[in-house]
């Protein structure tokens, strides 16, 4: 025999357990069976809690905006699609294009400056020094022009982190320390970057007479600025390569200015397709001028002889003025001689001027 028919009074206690699980149930099943039916519990409202069936098709009527508000981002009023495909394309532009661009431009200058420094040498001096100093950049040309060239140097470091940092720095120095490094080199690059807009609007107008045109320009171009031939080209305050560098900052320079001010400051409701073409145009252009800087560095640094010493003390000697500025060398020159006889006529009339 079973141990039910044994124990009759179990068997009717189970039966009464089982009976009180089922009523207590009963009721938490239809509830949950209602909440999770739309329109079960309110048959009016099943239109509202209705999710459209999604497939292929629907994700590419998404991607490409075919479909209505409902698929939208209504978040600031945005009224972009949720799947935004030109926030793909821009990642493709700056990886495959942008990226690769920066690399070969910056290493291929600097092994243009290594192969010329070996082949070509440093330019020297045709004369010896004479000792007789002319002053070429009073103390406001030059603290602009450090100032301007310090921020340009810190604005191309951390543009460069923040290109390539991902890639070169987070294998060596991890994940925390990288991540770090990016907010303070970000925020620096953030911040830096309108005071360098105002230096360099300053820059530009204060050197803009010194880089006007000028017909002797084309020939120290035909030159290559004196090594081709044996004369010197004609130069003025400023040589037909600093000219160009000027216009670059004026043009590309400006280009990269405005662009940065752009994504510096999206609280003037710039578009998202807005922020991503200023970011590759302000990329672009800030790696090209950061390709053009490293030539410019070398030839006013280790390539021309005395052409740092004007930057740093205001002066250049007289053999230096005229082998490599010469049309400026006899300005200056010109205009210490038609000082000399006035000074000299003033002096002669204060000795016979009787005293008193």
């Amino acid at each position: 025999m079973s141990i039910a028919m044994r124990d009759p009074r179990r068997l009717v206690l189970t039966a009464l357990l089982v009976a009180l699980l089922v009523a207590a149930l009963g009721p938490g099943r239809q509830a949950l069976a209602q909440e999770t039916t739309p329109g079960a519990a309110n048959p009016g409202q099943e239109a509202a809690f209705a999710v459209p069936a999604v497939d292929a098709d629907t994700w590419r009527q998404i991607r490409s905006g075919e479909t209505d508000a409902n698929f939208r981002d209504s978040r600031a009023q945005s009224t972009y699609n949720l799947v935004n495909a030109s926030g793909e394309t821009w990642r493709q532009i700056r990886d495959r294009w942008v990226s690769p661009f920066g690399a070969i431009a910056i290493l291929g200058m600097l092994v243009v400056i290594l192969v010329f420094y070996l082949v070509v040498g440093r330019q020297r001096l045709d004369a010896p020094r004479t000792g007789r100093k002319l002053l070429r950049w009073p103390v406001l040309d030059r603290a602009l022009h450090w100032s301007v060239a310090s921020l340009f140097l810190l604005l191309g470091l951390t543009g460069l982190m923040l290109l390539y940092g991902k890639a070169l720095l987070r294998p060596v120095f991890g994940d925390g320390a990288w991540a770090g490094l990016m907010i303070g080199t970000k925020t620096l690059h953030n911040y830096l970057g309108p005071l360098f807009a105002i230096l360099l609007l300053l820059v530009l107008a204060r050197f803009l007479r010194h880089n006007l045109p000028r017909r002797h320009d084309l020939a120290w171009l035909r030159q290559g600025g004196g090594m081709v031939g044996k004369a010197h080209p004609d130069a003025g305050f400023a040589n037909a390569g600093e000219k160009l560098w000027y216009w670059l900052l004026a043009s590309v320079g400006l280009v990269v200015v405005v662009s940065g001010l752009v994504l510096d400051f999206p609280n003037f409701n710039q578009a998202r397709d807005t922020m991503q073409w200023a970011n590759i145009l302000h990329a672009l252009g800030a790696l090209g001028l950061t390709a053009v800087a490293l030539g410019h560095i070398y030839i006013g640094t280790l390539g021309t002889e005395g052409a740092l010493e004007g930057m740093t003390h205001g002066y250049v000697d007289e053999s230096w003025a005229r082998q490599h500025h010469n049309l400026w060398y006899e300005e200056v020159k010109g205009k210490a001689d038609r000082a000399a006889p006035d000074e000299a006529k003033g002096d002669s009339s204060s000795a016979s001027r009787p005293p008193g």
